[in-house]
């Protein structure tokens, strides 16, 4: 490409095409072949003036060379530049096609504040007459800018070129990952766009990095349950449910576990949609639906590739349960998660799904529920004038609780989130009482009365500490239901 200037390899990137050589006023480009192919040959061909001859590359081939470019160059994160959407109805920007700097410095700048403020998620809304961009942190949703609504394609079209998702496609959702170089490292954000009354909504995920990655001691495990967790971890075989619902920090749990048993005389297998944590080590297969890649299938055939330790993402159907159990009986270590809201309704959940009472009894060792919980900024903070008498669902009791106040520190009283837990062992009795068919009622109470603590007790103690307030408690797991030894 001795022939061809920096100005114009420049624009080619952009449209995520690669530059040949110029001949008799000619541009050969090689691309991908596609449905959009033709729109982005003719923008091209206006913004650099000259006529397109198109070489037909491999997708792979094309992501090699923009690959190897994007690391030749200072900025490594953000060397394919924003490609404007254009169509007759967006007839507004297509003028301004050179004028898209602003809008990546725009997006890169969002994107480095989420990840100094820990935000979880990325939000970006379109609405009828604005356009809103919210970002989730320790769990609830902050507004933080509000571009010009008449940028919310070049916005959309910059976010879908950095994941190598389609845009012209804009009447289907994709999902895809792309990578932000930040704090010395490329960070990994997970991104789903979906269309909306106004256009596209786009939600950025921010995946955990290689700093972040919290050993089995740093969740917040109560020292009791944490050498039960452990020590069931340890155990040959059996199957480790952990439980609750989106976001409430079970795919954590579980690769702290992974990453405890993780060494060179174990074949650790796992299954996810998607993978969320890559860990060296571990043998981690992605869900894709397209090429017949379910949790069933993958899992059918990790069993024939000598697995000594399993994990499967989500427990989403009764054939996934069935081999999650068949394996948890054949000598293999299976962890998985699934969607409860208690871990006495995850053994009645496993038993709707069709799984025999008397295979999850002798499959089924232990199962942790949890929630993250907010906690109050220490810098703030502030004891109730008074106790405050609290119903937990067994008995009234009164605690010393502290409220949040507010300060430059944190977020309206809070900062960062713990894990309050609830774990069942299944012993015996809880064997026993599976096979006569209990309710979820009784289950709990005979888990209560050997010893487990309730999620809400484990949150009223976090509460007595100053770790979280009493609002934040009911925010978190609700209000505590009348059990059977309360009547």
């Amino acid at each position: 490409m001795t022939d061809i200037s920096q100005d114009i390899q420049d624009k080619c990137l952009r449209y995520q095409v690669v530059p040949l050589k110029i001949d008799n006023q000619q541009l050969v480009v090689a691309a991908v072949q596609s449905e959009s192919l033709t729109q982005v040959i003719s923008e091209l061909s206006f913004t650099c003036g000259y006529a397109i001859k198109v070489d037909y590359w491999p997708r792979a081939k094309i992501e090699q060379y923009i690959h190897q470019v994007k690391h030749d160059r200072p900025d490594n994160a953000f060397i394919v530049a924003q490609q404007h959407q254009s169509n007759a109805a967006s007839a507004e920007y297509t003028d301004n096609r050179h004028d898209d700097e602003p809008v990546v410095q725009f997006i890169n700048q969002v994107i480095r504040q989420a990840l100094q403020r820990r935000a979880s998620d990325i939000h970006f809304e379109p609405y009828a007459h604005h356009y809103r961009i919210r970002l989730r942190i320790d769990g609830t949703l902050q507004e933080t800018a509000t571009p010009p609504a008449s940028i919310a394609p070049q916005l959309v079209a910059r976010l879908k070129i950095m994941a190598w998702l389609d845009i012209a496609e804009r009447r289907l959702p994709q999902d895809g990952q792309l990578l932000f170089h930040h704090d010395g490292e490329d960070r990994a954000l997970r991104i789903s766009t979906i269309p909306v009354s106004y256009g596209e909504k786009v939600v950025l995920r921010v995946m955990e990095s290689g700093k972040q990655q919290q050993q089995i001691a740093a969740l917040g495990i109560p020292d009791q349950l944490l050498q039960l967790y452990t020590k069931t971890i340890n155990q040959p075989q059996g199957l480790v449910l952990v439980t609750g619902p989106t976001g409430s920090g079970k795919t954590v749990t579980l690769y702290s576990g992974l990453r405890q048993l993780n060494d060179a005389s174990r074949n650790i297998c796992s299954v996810e949609d998607p993978i969320e944590i890559p860990i060296n080590g571990i043998n981690q297969t992605q869900i894709n639906l397209k090429a017949g890649i379910t949790f069933s299938t993958a899992l059918k055939a990790f069993l024939r590739q000598d697995p000594d330790i399993l994990m499967v993402g989500e427990i989403r159907d009764r054939e996934t349960a069935e081999i999650a159990v068949e394996a948890a009986q054949t000598g293999h270590l299976v962890l998985a998660t699934l969607h409860t809201n208690s871990t006495a309704d995850t053994l009645i959940r496993l038993s709707q799904m069709g799984i025999p009472d008397y295979l999850l009894a002798s499959s089924l060792k232990l199962i942790i529920s949890q929630r993250l919980i907010r906690c109050l900024c220490p810098h703030c903070k502030q004891k109730s004038h008074q106790p405050q008498k609290i119903y937990t669902g067994q008995k009234n009791v009164i605690i010393d609780a502290y409220q949040a106040v507010g300060c430059e520190h944190c977020l309206n009283g809070y900062y960062g989130r713990t894990g309050i837990y609830e774990m069942l062992s299944i012993s015996d009795e809880i064997r026993q009482a599976l096979f006569n068919g209990a309710t979820v009622t009784e289950l709990h109470s005979l888990a209560c009365r050997q010893g487990m603590i309730p999620l809400f007790d484990a949150g009223i103690g976090l509460v007595e500490q100053g770790v979280t307030s009493l609002p934040e408690l009911y925010r978190t797991v609700g209000f505590p239901h009348k059990t059977e030894d309360s009547r």
